[in-house]
This record gives structure tokens, sequence and C-alpha cells, in this order.
């Protein structure tokens, strides 16, 4: 299996400056805005059967 992927900036000011935390797995910390945030995935999203399920309009 392969290593997870690391994110690219914080969700809250956009900086590069992020480290694990030590909460556990997922969870970073930004040195720039001193906040930390865990990342968790949800699962997959059912695909959408016509336009009328998502609230988007035709082209």
């Amino acid at each position: 299996m392969s290593e997870r992927a690391a994110p690219f900036f914080c969700p809250y000011c956009g900086d590069e400056d992020l480290r694990p935390n030590e909460q556990g797995h997922g969870a970073w910390e930004c040195a720039a805005c001193s906040r930390a945030f865990q990342l968790k995935f949800l699962g997959l999203l059912a695909p959408a059967t016509s336009d009328k399920t998502t609230g988007r309009k035709g082209i």
C-alpha cells in the first residue's frame, strides 16, 4: 500500500508551511496561522442520473 497524499496548503490561510500534527492520522498544523485541522475521506458519491438531481441546468 502506498503512502497517503499530504495537503499542499492550509484550507484557512492558504500557506504551504504544514506539518503533521501529533493528534494522529490525517491531522496537520499550519505554522503560519497556528491552526490545526484533520483530513478525512468520507466516501464516494453516487453518480448523478440526470441534471434534475444535481440542480444543474442543461446546456
